[in-house]
């Protein structure tokens, strides 16, 4: 039973996890450069969620999202247009110092704002848990899981079954080719941030009840991120999710295990072997054992072409 909160609790994060590095892959496809402000996004889409919560009626977050979804893909077209679009044709290090710069004004902006203490936005479903079979499943765990999927599956439908995506993977695939085909690359490129910002921002009301949010927190997220899209291949959307779900399962499974084996925190070093310091230590040296054997990740090809 207890294994079987883990795993729920695994994929409740992992599904999270999914929609930033899902964002990262769309900016990356879309611009071959990397978008360092995507963990800011995350956290900038938690403290959007406090703004709405305290200006709006008492409501679960699951009615705020559409509300920070929207504020989010905005946010994301001012990245596009301040940090990207303006530096398109310069070398890509001039996008990723944008990126960082912009980040550092949103978690600086957050901060003067709300202030560096941990804050936490609403349930997104109210009441505690539900009994499953004799297992008790937290109701918010439940509906992160719901909400990560529908959102997935809204975005693979978009970008998969539709004249837009089309649109979408011929930027991605080469921007030269299609604008000589006539696609509209600069709005097409305003697009991905703006999806990639709405992802995060979902993303950032997700976990910032149970995980609150600090202007602090974007480092991290952005670095979960760029893991999850080494392990998965460079450019791979299913690598991307894949990479993130292993992340969760690191930072949920590993310190979890004392829990599911009693004895296990009995043994020498107990405490320190099962924490979440030594589960990102395993987490990188498998990061480094996956690119000594597969240098393109597990979904990436093995040329120079990204998926």
């Amino acid at each position: 039973m207890i294994l079987l909160q883990l795993l729920v609790n695994t994929a409740a994060l992992g599904a999270a996890y999914a929609l930033v590095a899902l964002g990262f892959v769309l900016v990356l496809n879309a611009t071959g450069a990397v978008n360092f402000a995507q963990g800011d996004l995350v956290t900038a889409g938690g403290f959007v969620a406090l703004a709405l919560a305290a200006v709006l009626p008492p409501l679960p977050a699951i009615a705020l999202l559409p509300l920070v979804v929207l504020a989010m893909a905005a946010l994301g077209l001012v990245v596009a247009g301040l940090g990207f679009l303006p530096l398109k044709d310069r070398p890509p290090v001039s996008v990723f110092i944008s990126t960082i710069a912009l980040g550092i004004m949103l978690s600086n902006t957050e901060n003067a704002l709300f202030g560096a203490a941990p804050r936490a936005v609403p349930p997104l479903l109210s009441g505690g848990a539900l009994e499953l079979g004799g297992v008790v499943v937290g109701r918010q765990a439940l509906a992160v899981m719901v909400v990560a999927a529908l959102l997935i599956g809204c975005q693979h439908v978009l970008l998969a079954h539709s004249a837009l995506g089309r649109q979408l993977r011929a930027t991605a695939q080469d921007r030269e080719m299609a604008a000589a085909l006539g696609v509209r690359v600069g709005r097409m490129i305003a697009l991905s941030f703006a999806l990639a910002g709405a992802l995060a921002g979902a993303a950032g009301l997700l976990l910032a009840h149970d995980f609150f949010v600090t202007p602090a927190d974007g480092m991290g997220y952005m670095l979960k991120a760029y893991i999850a899209v080494t392990i998965g291949g460079w450019g791979s959307l299913a690598g991307a999710v894949a990479g993130a779900f292993l992340i969760a399962a690191f930072d949920v499974l590993l310190p979890g295990l004392p829990a599911l084996l009693p004895g296990l925190a009995a043994l020498p070093g107990g405490d320190w072997l099962f924490s979440q310091t030594t589960a990102t230590i395993v987490l990188y040296l498998l990061l480094l054992a996956i690119l000594a054997r597969r240098p393109q990740g597990l979904f990436g090809e093995p040329v120079t072409r990204r998926a």
